[in-house]
């Protein structure tokens, strides 16, 4: 374990409310901190940050994640604890401990960041080199110095083995460029080849200015295919990450414009528009939406005018709105995509497309009319039943009038049947909402909770035991009096036996109680959940009776436990697993 003296430095280093705030938007609320969840899509923010307390952290009461500024890192991030650690310390300028544990991952997650970098480099490098062809389609495509330059474009050279071979010379194994997605290895020969070959080259940084991941796009007028891009790696997630957001979330504007793929981003970002991203050769994914919220409050989605960005411009609207963001969406006509528009009729008139951009209601209520005859009664009704769906979407009543005045005006129908239809739709969602919350409610005490699944079946169980570490956590001294009246194997559940059992450990080894105790022996996840013990009861006073009376229904289950003959397979093979993990425990 690390030392906790270190720790506490990092994290008077690294206050929660400064790292969070540089990946979430944070709103004062009383002496807490709110923020609307990272790490799942929400409207009403529900993380809150406790960025005054002797022990800062935070907490979400809608997804439960929860824990200190190293949790936040990990569960952010996508690191493990050391690399998390890892990461604080160089934000800090702090050094490292010299410790004896295994940070073989955190040395190859740096070694890999390393080897982008430097193929990067090498990659710019060969845009001047023997083969200009790569500058020749840049400036083709009327791309400036300074852009190629903002962007780090490169040109990979219709070579087998160019960048392999120049990367070994600095000393990089053929197995970390395989790990970097770089380099495979053929089928036939066995040996290692360039997976970019004769392909302009657009490094995709992440939100620290790394070079994470890497766009290829043929130069060859047939090649295919068209855009090779990396795939996952241990520094890359394709859907976590998006295009040029590291230039984007620098703007001042709450408004992000994304664009289809690099080349648009970088045209429209080349003509003055600096708030743009793209996603990384894949669909639109919630992980990305929640990006932008951290940043924005709408997006103007610039796709393509063809079918296949129109269908996915629909989806990407639902997507955007799950996540909280106002969704528009710009019209371009005589123009396939943002770079042509640009480039046709310059930065000025986009910007008044931009201006003049639908918002999401309009832009489906429109498309409603999509595969259908206009001139038949089939085709209006038809039409009519979808726009009916749209406007029941609408939440706020005084939006939903202005939008089905203009529908009844637009099919020429009378307002009153149109509102009428819609109101029974809106009728007929509450009640399956409310028989579904009914469902909800009822089934609720079969649900097995994921982090601390023994909870199910022991409820009464896990919430005392959830309000003796609660007493813990507030008064660690108690723990020698607590310790002499129930030991960590009488805990029902296993989560909490772990909880219990190395919180007193390592409080018996004389460190002092922090979240940070745990961050290296338990998952992010269990972190939100030891998180909650306290986040949940802090309006609660657990008085020492009360503590006593939670020890006396464990006990009491302990006596009540039914006879191994008459369990069910099921149930006598957890017990006896249960049995195996308390005598180690022992």
């Amino acid at each position: 374990m690390l030392p906790q003296e270190f720790l506490y430095q990092l994290k008077q280093a690294n206050p929660i409310d400064q790292v969070m705030g540089s990946y979430v938007r944070l709103v004062r609320a009383g002496s807490l901190l709110k923020c609307q969840c990272p790490f799942h899509s929400e409207k009403t923010p529900s993380c809150v940050v406790y960025a005054n307390t002797q022990d800062p952290h935070f907490y979400c009461f809608g997804c439960h994640a929860g824990g200190d500024v190293i949790t936040f890192l990990m569960k952010i991030e996508g690191l493990n604890y050391i690399d998390a650690v890892q990461m604080l310390a160089e934000r800090a300028g702090m050094q490292m401990p010299q410790q004896e544990f295994d940070n073989g991952e955190a040395k190859r997650r740096t070694r890999l960041l390393e080897l982008n970098r430097a193929a990067a480099r090498y990659f710019f490098e060969q845009l001047t080199g023997n083969d200009k062809r790569g500058l020749v389609y840049l400036k083709e495509r009327q791309l400036r110095p300074e852009i190629i330059r903002k962007y780090g474009l490169g040109y990979a050279p219709d070579q087998w083995s160019g960048l392999a071979d120049a990367m070994r010379k600095l000393g990089y194994s053929d197995k970390e460029l395989i790990d970097a997605n770089l380099c495979s290895v053929s089928n036939k020969t066995g040996k290692l080849f360039d997976r970019f070959r004769n392909r302009v080259m657009f490094p995709i940084f992440d939100l620290r200015g790394s070079v994470i991941a890497f766009g290829g796009r043929t130069i060859e007028k047939d090649g295919e295919p068209k855009y090779l891009n990396s795939s996952d790696t241990p520094v890359f997630k394709k859907g976590r990450n998006l295009f040029s957001m590291n230039f984007a979330k620098k703007t001042q504007s709450k408004r992000l414009i994304l664009a289809e793929g690099y080349m648009d981003v970088i045209a429209i970002h080349q003509g003055g528009f600096e708030n743009v991203v793209a996603s990384l050769g894949t669909a639109l994914t919630p992980d990305q939406c929640r990006l932008m919220r951290q940043y924005a409050e709408e997006v103007v989605i610039s796709y393509d005018s063809d079918a296949a960005g129109q269908n996915a411009t629909l989806k990407a609207v639902n997507l955007l709105r799950a996540a909280g963001l106002r969704p528009r969406i710009l019209h371009m006509h005589d123009a396939k995509d943002p770079d042509e528009y640009i480039k046709k009729f310059g930065p000025g008139r986009f910007r008044m497309l931009l201006e003049e951009a639908d918002d999401a209601v309009s832009y489906e209520l429109q498309r409603c009319r999509d595969g259908t005859d206009p001139a038949s009664e089939d085709g209006t009704i038809t039409a009519l039943h979808k726009a009916v769906s749209v406007l029941a979407d609408i939440e706020n009543e005084l939006d939903r009038n202005v939008y089905l005045s203009k529908t009844a005006k637009e099919y020429d129908i009378s307002q009153e049947v149109l509102k009428e239809q819609v109101e029974r739709e809106i009728k007929k969602r509450r009640a399956g909402q409310k028989k579904h919350n009914w469902q909800a409610i009822t089934s609720a005490s079969l649900l097995r909770d994921p982090v601390n699944p023994d909870a199910a079946s022991h409820r009464r169980e896990a919430n005392a035991e959830e309000i003796i570490l609660c007493y813990l956590f507030r008064n660690p001294d108690a723990l020698e009096q607590i310790r002499s009246e129930i030991a960590p194997e009488e805990f029902v559940t296993d989560l909490n036996r772990r909880i219990y059992a190395d919180f007193a450990e390592k409080l018996m080894q004389g460190y002092p109680f922090s979240l940070s105790l745990f961050n290296d022996s338990f998952t992010p996840d269990e972190m939100g959940h030891i998180t909650g013990i306290s986040s949940k009861n802090a309006d609660i006073a657990v008085s020492e009776q009360s503590v006593r009376d939670c020890i006396a229904v464990l006990k009491k289950h302990s006596l009540t436990e039914p006879a191994p003959e008459t369990l069910s397979d099921e149930d006598f093979s957890a017990r006896i697993a249960r049995l195996r993990q308390q005598k180690q425990s022992n």
